[in-house]
Parts: C-alpha cells; structure tokens; sequence
C-alpha cells in the first residue's frame, strides 16, 4: 500500500513509474510479508488515503463544520475504527484529539504540515506505531532518554565505522551555532536543511534498521550519492512538547517517545536523483510488514514494526559481534 500523498489531488506513492514498482522485491533477509496481526493495515491506509481527498475538498476556512461532521463519520468507518479503538487513547481519544489537532493548526516554515489534509495524514498514519508500541514505556524526560541501558551512543559506534548513515548533532552553544549556519551560508546545499538531533541515542534493533537500509541504498543509487541522512530519532516526551511549543507538527503520543520511530531526509536527495529510490525502498519494507511510513514533506517518518524487532536485534548483535 502507498503512502498517501501530501497534495489532496494527486494519486497517493511517490513518483516512481508503475513497471518500476511491479519490480520491485522485498529487501534480502526479509519474508515477502510478516504475518498479519491486529487490524487490516492495508485497509486503513486506503481509508485514511480516501478521506484525505475529502479533507482538500473541505480545505477553506468556512468547511470547519464540514470538516468535523465528515471526521466524525469517517473515524467511524471500520477500517479506520479498528485501528484507532486499538490505540491507548481509542477510537473516542484518538477523534477529540484529532479535531484537537486541526483547531489549533497554524501553518508556519517549521510545521512539516502544509496544510490541513497533511496534518490529518500524519496524525492518522502515525496511529498506527501507536498501536503497534502501546505498551511500550514512554521516554518521558531528556536525562531518561540520556540514562535508558535500551539505547546505545550513535557516536561511540559511528567513530568505530558501525554506521551505514549519516546523522549531525545540534550545536549545543552559540559559538556552535554560529558556525554551522556559516557553513551553511558558505554551501547551503552541502546538507539537509535539518536542525540536528538532540540525542545521539538509539534502540539496537533500529539501528539495524538504519543500517540494512543505508546499504541498500548505496547499493542502489549512482556513486557520489551521499548515504542515507538521518534527521531525528528518539525523543523524550519533554522534547516533543517542546517542539509543539516552537511550531513543529510532533504528535502526542509519538513513535519517537517510544524510541521505535526515526525521520529519514528525502527531498534533499532529489539533488542526487536518488528520492525515488529511498522512497521504493521504505515502501518495500512497509509493503513487508517491517515497518510503517509516514510522508512529512522533507522527511518522512518511519516506525519499526514489533514483529520485525527479533530478527533485526539478532542482525544488530551478529553486525556488531557482541
């Protein structure tokens, strides 16, 4: 299934021709499809892609009524119910927070939602690692995240050659700052326009993940194409209110509290001709059952799924020889 795009009029994926995606396989070492559990993933996305297209006809600001009375049905509808009721919040938690989202959306540079319909896709999509990870423990506090034995350092494991991705941290002072938006003055192309991550910490299993990706990417893209750039991955809940608070389109509850959800730059490699090629290979996993993918614009948004949690610690300690 592909993700739903973020203009209300254009047929959901990304731009990749139909006889590409007719070749396309699962990625090496995976099933053609984990098993199924839970709700019809495939089912949701199409409902959800559906509703989207309903929401950019309803896109002026005198549709507010409309907007919510078609919320309010479509929410219901069974595919997308059985999702959303399985969610901590539920179906009834998971609507108020929606309306919630959509009364108080304010389009600014930072929100990487353009306008209503992308807001309602990513707040619908991103349910799905909700429910996935509902018992999971959220990361409440930036020294939890900082302290947490279930991440380990990028940077210790980066200096070591362990990394098929790239990644840069924020600038932690002025001075910091200063120069990296020097060099970037200097060669505004040289890197995605990213603020950096907070935390250098990661889950085992998604760093597997990053890595089984970036060399398959490699593998797949002409030479001189930079690797796979990394934009953020596990958050504290403190962080993600703060992120609200400046404008950023982070969703409470999110994959990223979890530490199972990772951002991934995707415009910044159409320089390259090369978006195409992340874009076949994270809906391959997604078709797979591996994970779930969420267009944000300039990133999009990918959580690991709980059935390929096994299978990618093992590739993490056997790549890593502990």
């Amino acid at each position: 299934m592909r993700v739903p795009s973020r203009s209300p009029g254009q047929q959901p994926g990304p731009s990749v021709t139909p006889g590409a995606r007719t070749r396309r396989r699962a990625p090496s070492g995976l099933p053609h499809r984990l098993p199924a559990a839970g709700p019809d993933l495939d089912a949701y996305r199409s409902a959800v892609a559906d509703l989207l297209v309903e929401i950019g006809a309803l896109a002026a600001a005198s549709c507010t009524a409309a907007r919510q009375v078609l919320i309010d049905e479509r929410l219901r509808e069974p595919a997308i119910a059985a999702v959303l009721d399985a969610t901590p919040q539920g179906l009834v938690g998971a609507r108020e927070t929606l309306l919630l989202e959509m009364a108080r959306y304010q389009p600014n540079p930072r929100n990487s939602a353009a306008d209503l319909t992308a807001l309602v896709r990513i707040y619908l999509l991103s349910r799905i690692d909700v429910m996935w990870w509902r018992d999971a423990t959220t990361f409440l506090t930036d020294e939890q995240v900082n302290g947490s034995p279930d991440l380990v350092d990028l940077e210790w494991l980066r200096r070591r050659d362990l990394l098929r991705f790239r990644y840069q941290e924020q600038p932690g002072t002025v001075f910091g700052r200063a120069v990296r938006a020097a060099r970037r003055r200097l060669r505004p192309d040289a890197t995605p326009r990213t603020a950096g991550l907070l935390f250098r910490r990661a889950r085992r299993e998604v760093v597997a993940l990053l890595n089984d990706l970036g060399r398959e990417f490699a593998a797949s893209t002409p030479p001189g194409t930079p690797p796979l750039w990394v934009t953020s991955l596990v958050r504290s809940a403190e962080h993600q209110y703060r992120l609200r608070r400046l404008g950023y389109a982070a969703m409470v509850p999110s994959g990223h509290c979890l530490g199972w959800a990772v951002d991934v730059e995707m415009d910044w490699f159409g320089r390259f001709g090369a978006r195409d090629a992340l874009a076949g290979l994270l809906l391959a996993r997604q078709r797979a059952g591996e994970v779930n993918v969420v267009d944000e614009g300039q990133t999009w948004h990918v959580c690991l799924a709980p059935g390929a949690r096994r299978r990618l610690r093992r590739a993490y300690e056997a790549e890593m020889g502990v």
